[in-house]
C-alpha cells in the first residue's frame, strides 16, 4: 500500500498527463493512417523522452501504444483499409456497418471496447505484476539466461510462413548485438577499426533503419491509392445502441478481455492471434453468428477488447523477467534502460514507486483515451486522407532528426540508411524484421548471463539444472521447440498434398 500511495505521488502531476495525451493523439493518428504502425511512432518519438524523466517517458509511449491499437479500427472500418495488423478483424464487421451508414456507431463500439479491455488489463498488470516479480527474485544468473533464451523462441512465432528465414534474421540481430567493447573481456568486437562503434549500435538507431526509413522505401515503389472518406460516413445517423445491442456485447467482451490478457502475458504472439482468436470465440458464443461478416457489433467487440487487452498484458513480462511481448513493447525495454531502469528480478524492490506510478498510469491512459476518442473520432477520422506526398518527407525528416539526437553524430544517420537499406532488401527476400530487433534486444542479456553463469560454475553446464526454475524454463524450451518443429512439419506436409 506505501508503494500504491508512493507511486500515485509520482503519477499526479501535470507533466505526465500533458504526455500521456500528447502519446494518445499521435498514436490514433499513426494507428488510423495504412503502413503507419504503433512501432514506427514509438520509434520515431522515442528520441524525444531522452529529456523526460522515467513515469513522464512512460506515460507518453504507453499513450502512444494503447492509441494506437484503437487507431487502427478507423481506417478499417471507414476504408476497409486496417491501420494496424490487428485491425484486420475488426474490418470484417466495421467496413460493413459503414456501407450501412452506421459507420459511427462501430466507431462508437470500436472506442468502448478498447477503453474497456484496456483498463481490463491495466488491472491485471497493477495487482499481477508484483506477484510475477517476487518469483522473479529467486532467479540467479542462470535462472536468468534460460529465461532469455526461453525468449528467443519467439522469433518461430514472429517469422511468418518460413521459420529458417525467421532463424537468420534473428540470428542477424544477435550478431548486430556483439559488436562493440565486450562486457565481460573488455576486448572490441566487430568494430573494424572504428571509433564510432566502440559503444556497439543504439538500438534506437538499428530500429529506425529497420522500420521507419524501410517503410519509406517499400512505400516509394507502391501506387498512391485514394483514401478519401466519404463525408456522409461520418454523420451521427444511427450511432445509439438500443439495450438489445448494449446487452449482445457485454459477454464478448469479457471473455475477449480474459482471452487478450492470457495471450498477452505469452511473450510473442500479440494483438492480432488475440483479436482473431477473440473473433472465432464471439462468433461461437452468439446468438446470432450468421450476423458476423455483415456488420455484427459482436465482432467489433471482441476485437477491439482482445487488442486493447493484450496491452498491459505484455508489460508483465517485460518488467518482471525483461521479456518484450512483442515489437512495440521490445522498444519500451529501450526506454526503460535509458533511463536507468533494467527490467527483472529487482526493478519492483529497487523502484517499485515508479513501477506502481507506471502500472496506475496505464489505467489513466485507457479513460483518456475514451475522453480524446468521444471528442476527436470525427477529426482524427479524417487523419487517413493526408496525401502521402505530404507525409512521407516528414517522417524522413523526424528519422533523421531521431538518429543524430541520440549521439549529436552524423555517423547514426548512416548506420541508419544502412540498416532501412538491409530491411528494404530482407523485405524483398520474405525476411521478417521483427526477429532481427528480438536479436538485438535479448542478444546482449543472453550472452552476458550466460557466460558469466559458466564463469560461476568454473565451465561446468550442471549450473543450468541446479535449480528447479532452471528445470522448469528447460521443460518449457523443450516443448516449444517440439511445438515449433512439429507446426513446421504438418506445414510442410499440407503444402506437399497441395
Amino acid at each position: 500500500m506505501d508503494l500504491f500511495m508512493q507511486g500515485s505521488s509520482l503519477l499526479f502531476n501535470v507533466p505526465n498527463f500533458l504526455y500521456m495525451n500528447l502519446g494518445l493523439f499521435l498514436g490514433v493518428i499513426f494507428g488510423a493512417i495504412p503502413g503507419l504502425t504503433v512501432i514506427l511512432c514509438i520509434v520515431l518519438f522515442l528520441p524525444f523522452t531522452y529529456t523526460l524523466g522515467a513515469v513522464e517517458s512512460f506515460m507518453f509511449l504507453l499513450g502512444i501504444y494503447c492509441a494506437g491499437s484503437y487507431g487502427g479500427s478507423i481506417s478499417a472500418i471507414l476504408i476497409k483499409t486496417p491501420g494496424t495488423p490487428h485491425a484486420a478483424a475488426t474490418m470484417l464487421d466495421g467496413y460493413p456497418l459503414t456501407q450501412k451508414g452506421q459507420s459511427m456507431k462501430a466507431l462508437k463500439m470500436a472506442l468502448n471496447a478498447s477503453t474497456f479491455g484496456g483498463i481490463f488489463s491495466a488491472v491485471v498488470l497493477l495487482f499481477f505484476a508484483p506477484q510475477v516479480a517476487k518469483f522473479a527474485q529467486m532467479m540467479g544468473t542462470p535462472e536468468y539466461f534460460l529465461v532469455c533464451a526461453f525468449g528467443l523462441t519467439i522469433i518461430a512465432g514472429v517469422s511468418g510462413n518460413n521459420l529458417i528465414k525467421g532463424i537468420i534474421a534473428g540470428a542477424f540481430g544477435l550478431f548486430i548485438s556483439t559488436i562493440g567493447i565486450d562486457a565481460m573481456s573488455g576486448g572490441t568486437r566487430f568494430i573494424f577499426n572504428n571509433i564510432n562503434l566502440y559503444s556497439g549500435i543504439a538500438l534506437v538507431i538499428s530500429l529506425i533503419g529497420l522500420f521507419a526509413l524501410s517503410e519509406v522505401l517499400a512505400k516509394s515503389e507502391k501506387d498512391v491509392v485514394d483514401t478519401t472518406v466519404n463525408k456522409e460516413a461520418l454523420n451521427k445517423q444511427n450511432c445509439k445502441f438500443t439495450k438489445e445491442e448494449k446487452k449482445s456485447v457485454r459477454r464478448p467482451m469479457i471473455v475477449s478481455a480474459i482471452i487478450g490478457v492470457i495471450i498477452g502475458i505469452i511473450p510473442g504472439t500479440g494483438a492480432s492471434m488475440a483479436s482473431f482468436f477473440s473473433y472465432d470465440r464471439a462468433r461461437a458464443m452468439s446468438k446470432h453468428p450468421e450476423e458476423f461478416g455483415k456488420g455484427s457489433l459482436e465482432g467489433i467487440s471482441a476485437c477491439e477488447t482482445a487488442n486493447n487487452a493484450v496491452t498491459g498484458a505484455t508489460l508483465i513480462p517485460l518488467l518482471t523477467m525483461g521479456i518484450p511481448g512483442d515489437g512495440s513493447v521490445a522498444i519500451m525495454l529501450g526506454a526503460l534502460m535509458i533511463n536507468g531502469l533494467t527490467p527483472g528480478p529487482n526493478l519492483f524492490s529497487e523502484h517499485g514507486p515508479i513501477m506502481y506510478a507506471i502500472m496506475i498510469g496505464l489505467i489513466f491512459v485507457n479513460l483518456f483515451m475514451y475522453l480524446q476518442g468521444k471528442v476527436l473520432t470525427r477529426w482524427f477520422a479524417k487523419v487517413i486522407s493526408v496525401p502521402v506526398g505530404l507525409l512521407t518527407p516528414i517522417i524522413v525528416m523526424f528519422c533523421f532528426a531521431g538518429a543524430f539526437s541520440v549521439n549529436s553524430s552524423l555517423f547514426d544517420i548512416k548506420i541508419t540508411l544502412v540498416f532501412a537499406v538491409i530491411a528494404y532488401i530482407m523485405s524483398k527476400f520474405g525476411f521478417s524484421t521483427i526477429p532481427v530487433l528480438l536479436g538485438l534486444v535479448l542478444g546482449t542479456l543472453t550472452e552476458e548471463n550466460f557466460r558469466r553463469s559458466l564463469v560461476l560454475s568454473d565451465g561446468k553446464w550442471d549450473i543450468f539444472v541446479s535449480s528447479p526454475i532452471c528445470i522448469v524454463f528447460l521443460f518449457l524450451i523443450t516443448i516449444t521447440l517440439i511445438l515449433i518443429i512439429r507446426s513446421q512439419i504438418k506445414t510442410n506436409i499440407i503444402k506437399g498434398t497441395k
